[in-house]
Parts: structure tokens; sequence; C-alpha cells
């Protein structure tokens, strides 16, 4: 199996250069010798071919080709907002969130929040989000690497709330199903869903969302964890856009054709 390693620098065909110490200790502990191939991506969009020149105790050095261009990309760009879920729950959601598609995360501080962060130690987390983001980019042969942002609070990010169409998730009976508020979503269109933590958003916190245009989204019959409601939706959202890609009649606001 090719080994794919994220490299925080500028690819460039033709440069030659020792890769970084994290980089470098995954490609030790995976036995690559001269002569191997890696490919080697730095976020920009394309996959970049890369021979081991030489492997030393602690440098290995490449030569990068050509670039590929990677296309697995969502056609909707999702950003997920949620109050950070406690211990290691953020880390599979940030994990899984990056395989199905994500293309930023919001950790937020809301009423409920178990998990309290703030200056110097909500940096770290996020440091952390963001090295778990690269590694599952890795895995999963994505060539972006979704951004995960600075902690907020709720009240502090709702004006910064990117635009689009924006779906609160939410147990009020009024809510819509997925399906149909996902209708409105134009080929294009950014998408961003807002959740509560454990024990969800405060009412008010709920109505301050909405105020902000967030529109009430139902997920179904059951109560889905604080993890497993966005993680729900991105889900949805790609096999609707793995049946557009197939020529089905997938799309954001219809179901996949059976098969």
């Amino acid at each position: 199996m090719t080994i794919r390693l994220f490299v925080d620098l500028p690819l460039v065909a033709g440069a030659e250069f020792a890769l970084p110490p994290g980089a470098a200790r995954h490609a030790q502990v995976r036995r690559v010798q001269p002569g191997d191939t890696l490919v080697l991506f730095d976020g920009g969009g394309s996959d970049w071919p890369a021979g081991v020149l030489s492997v030393g105790r602690s440098e290995v050095r490449v030569r990068v080709a050509a670039a590929v261009a990677v296309a697995n990309e969502l056609r909707c760009e999702v950003t997920l907002a949620l109050g950070m879920p406690a211990n290691e729950r953020m880390d599979l959601l940030v994990e899984k969130a990056t395989e199905l598609g994500v293309a930023r995360i919001q950790p937020l501080l809301t009423e409920r929040t178990v998990l309290r962060l703030a200056a110097e130690r909500a940096e770290r987390k996020r440091q952390h989000w963001q090295a778990v983001a690269q590694a599952a980019c890795e895995q999963c042969g994505r060539a972006r690497v979704p951004m995960v942002e600075p902690v907020r609070t709720l009240v502090d990010w709702l004006p910064l709330a990117p635009t689009g169409l924006r779906l609160l998730l939410s147990l009020d009976p009024e809510a819509r199903p997925l399906p149909q508020r996902a209708a409105a979503l134009a080929p294009g269109q950014a998408l961003c869903t807002l959740s509560g933590p454990e024990g969800g958003l405060a009412l008010a916190e709920e109505a301050a969302a909405r105020a902000a245009g967030f529109v009430g989204t139902d997920l179904g019959p059951r109560v889905l964890r604080a993890e497993t409601a966005p993680l729900a939706v991105l889900a949805w959202l790609a096999l609707q856009d793995a049946g557009t890609r197939a020529g089905g009649q997938g799309g954001f606001g219809d179901p996949l054709e059976q098969r």
C-alpha cells in the first residue's frame, strides 16, 4: 500500500529536501528504503509522488515529482459547528468528519459544554485536532485538509457563521427532516450545521441561532449523541454526492436511486 504523508510546506516538482520530523518518523516506522516512492500532499488539492533518496537515523530525503490532481472533495463545502463533546469523542468526530469530507470544524463553548477550554489550553487542543484531521487525510486519500477553527463561544461565533444554508440540528418537534431542508441547497452553495454538546443547546441558544438564520432540522426519531448527529448529516451528503457522481438520481434534495 502506498504511504501518503502530509507535509506542512509548499511542494514543487523537482524539489529535494528532508521530510519534516513527523513525516520522517512515519516513513521510518514503515521501513521505507532508498528507491521507494511515497505520496506527499500539502493540503493544496494534489498528490505529489516523491522518490526516497536516502534514509538516515533521523532523516529521510526525497525528490518530488509532478503533481497529480485529486478530485474527491464533496461538491458542497460543509462546516460543522458544535458544542464540544467531552473526552476522546471530539477526536473521533474530527477523524470521521474528515473522512466524510468536511471542510471546516468549529469547536464551540456553550452553556452545557462539559469540556471547558480557554487560552493556551484551547490552542493546544485545536492543534491536536488539526493533527488528527491531517492523519485522517493521509489515510482516506483526501488532498485538502479541513480547517479546525479556534475555540469560540457560541455568542461570539454566530455573527461569523458562514453564509449559505444554515441547519440547526434540533429535537424540536417542529423541525423539518434533513432531506426537506437540504432540498434548498443550490449547486455550489455552502452548508453549515450547528449542534449542541451532551444535553444539547439551551433554549436561549437555539433562539439565538434561529435569529441568525439557522433553521431547525430533524435527523429522525432516535436521539443521537453529540458527536453522531453532525456525522449523520455528513454521511447523508456524501452518499448523495456519490450518487450524483455515478450518474444516478442522487442529489441534495432527492433520495438516492434504489439499486
